[in-house]
């Protein structure tokens, strides 16, 4: 059995903290081992000597992403018999199945569940094996929460929880225990506890990763080999390159037989380092990888590397025009949104969810349906936007030709469609159709304000929202994405492109930007800003920013006469051109849109 297997089936501890109380170990294995490293390799960036190479690549336990201890629960200060029958059933259903391995290989580690102290005391748990039922986690004090099931993450491939942390917990403690509800409801006689010993050494215990510090929190693999690693704390601020990447070491492990490989990165930008791919001996089952900077200990990571699991093999026809955003609860807007832009022609949306809350999933099962191509991508991270953009265009280089980045409350749009009587793909494929050295096609963004509305107009933001600001802010991009550069840098407005590629703005279309809502929706806005390198409103910096609404403060108080503000042009072409394509009421949340497969659309029901 490897040693890595031996050292997780250590049990968590059982600890009643008070005044009389007395702390117990529980243990269902023998004594623990850990094998020593059985090969080095140093590939482009020097070896070194076994004992020291130990001591940086592991400097602490779940450096690399080892497990967490399996069964450590600690209870509260009055502990019932019930709770620590609870407890004791809790014990064994914290062991996993060993991994799936194949004939060749027998060594590939399990990955298991590991957890990251989010901003607002919430925790995102990461595990191995989806839950079963409804799931909860149950933190070292002895107190609980519900567990909210995000989806399963791109790059590490486990599923993703997120748990309020308790206000009792303590932020430094291990990571919870992950529980499905089949596993706390189970009626069945607890087992025997087994004889208590004294406590382990504190060394053992992990902690809980803290989305403050430095960490590598995503990676994708691409075509062509390779790893791109996303990566807090390795970079300064947006489009600046602080560490030359001859000092970025990628490294990658694999834990039970401790084969190391390590590698300088070929590019690192913003929060994205790329890494070449390990040797062909090296390249099979899951690795655990990191960076290490400047010769500094590796930082935490929660990456992995599997070639065998990834979906780059399969065959897909590539799309002329795809759409990426970032989404959180917007799921009220996005059927108007997609089914717009399906109309004009984007033939694949690709959607980042950030922790949404709302009916998001619904929303997108329903679409789908009616004959569009929507992927949702599980994007957690906080204020990782371009990094998420950076992903999306990397990942999706091979299926689509040409990427609109662009936001839900943003529409490509064009005053000349007005004189169309139904949309079809031509509209955008128009805008597209330009030299082959053109990477990258500007459109000028025309803001919104909210035109008289107090709440979400019933027929949807094109049809409700009507007056607008006379001058462009801003722009949004169509992107070519044999053109991004590698380092994939941008700015969400833009990318930077390779040598030989350029820019061009368009007089074709524009981006019609509902930015100024009504006060009920624009106010979601203090919550957070998705951008790594944008201040959130409440922050007093910035304020003459275009990323801010003019005058308003960093408090979410409604200003006086805000329903009246932005409003310097009245604007009714995309209202008139949307009611002749799909009718009054396009945007309400009972309207259905379908589509068949030759592009015609069947009008949506007025709303009454």
């Amino acid at each position: 059995m490897p040693s890595r297997r031996r050292r997780n089936r250590v049990c968590r501890v059982l600890s009643c903290a008070g005044a009389a109380s007395v702390g117990a170990l529980i243990f269902f294995s023998g004594a623990q081992t850990i094998a020593p490293l059985s090969s080095l390799i140093g590939l482009g960036g020097g070896t070194w000597p076994q004992a020291q190479l130990q001591e940086r690549l592991f400097p602490s336990p779940g450096m690399l992403l080892s497990p967490p201890p399996e069964t450590l629960i600690s209870l509260p200060r009055q502990t019932s018999e019930a709770d620590l029958s609870f407890a004791r059933r809790l014990l064994p259903n914290r062991r996993h199945s060993p991994p799936q391995l194949d004939e060749e290989h027998d060594q590939s580690p399990q990955f298991e569940e590991d957890a990251v102290l989010l901003p607002d005391r919430e925790v995102l748990v990461l595990s191995a094996n989806p839950a079963v039922g409804n799931a909860m986690c149950v933190f070292q004090g002895g107190e609980s929460s519900p567990a909210r099931a995000l989806g399963r993450l791109p790059g590490p491939g486990r599923h993703a929880y997120l748990c309020p942390l308790p206000d009792s917990e303590q932020p430094l403690q291990p990571p919870p225990l992950l529980l499905s509800s089949s596993s706390y409801s189970s009626s069945a006689a607890p087992p025997a506890a087994p004889p208590a010993t004294a406590p382990a050494p504190a060394a053992d215990f992990r902690k809980l990763l803290n989305w403050k510090d430095s960490l590598v929190f995503d990676s994708a693999l691409l075509q062509g080999g390779d790893l791109l690693l996303f990566a807090k704390g390795t970079n300064g601020r947006q489009g600046v390159i602080n560490t030359a990447t001859s000092n970025i070491q990628c490294i990658y492990n694999r834990g039970s037989d401790g084969m190391v490989a390590s590698f300088p990165a070929t590019t690192s930008a913003q929060q994205v380092i790329r890494c070449p791919p390990p040797p062909a001996p090296l390249n099979y089952g899951n690795l655990h990888v990191t960076v290490a900077l400047n010769g500094q200990e590796p930082i935490p990571s929660l990456a992995t590397y599997n070639p065998q699991n990834t979906g780059l093999s399969v065959t897909r026809e590539r799309k002329l025009i795809c759409a990426c955003t970032m989404v959180r609860n917007v799921a009220k807007f996005l059927p108007e949104w997609v089914r717009y832009h399906a109309a004009v022609g984007v033939e694949k949306f690709f959607l980042y969810d950030n922790a949404s809350e709302d009916d998001l999933a619904d929303q997108v099962s329903s679409l789908n349906s009616a004959g569009i191509d929507i992927s949702t991508v599980a994007w957690p991270w906080t204020k990782t936007q371009e990094a998420g953009l950076s992903h999306c265009a990397a990942s999706n280089q091979p299926f689509c030709q040409w990427m609109a980045f662009i936001d839900v409350d943003e529409f490509i749009f064009s005053p000349n469609w007005n004189k169309v009587e139904k949309p079809s793909k031509s509209l955008l494929e128009s805008v597209v159709s330009v030299d082959p050295e053109v990477g990258q096609i500007f459109l000028p963004c025309y803001d919104f304000g909210p035109s008289g509305q107090t709440a979400h107009p019933q027929e949807g933001v094109c049809q409700g929202y009507t007056c607008r600001l006379m001058r462009a802010e801003r722009h949004k991009s169509l992107v070519r994405l044999d053109a991004v550069a590698d380092s994939l840098v941008n700015s969400v407005h833009h990318f930077t492109l390779k040598p030989g590629f350029q820019k061009v703005w368009t007089t074709l279309a524009r981006i019609n930007h509902y930015k100024f809502q009504a006060w009920t929706e624009f106010k979601s806005k203090f919550k957070r800003r998705v951008s790594a390198f944008v201040a959130d409103w409440t922050d007093p910096v910035n304020l003459q920013s275009h990323d801010r609404a003019p005058g308003l403060g960093v408090d979410p108080v409604e200003p006086v006469g805000w329903a009246e503000s932005f409003c310097e042009l009245k604007d009714k072409t995309m209202k008139e051109l949307s009611e002749r394509w799909f009718g009054i009421g396009f945007g309400g949340r009972g309207a259905i849109t379908k589509f068949n497969s030759n592009g015609d659309i069947a009008p949506s029901p007025s709303l009454p």
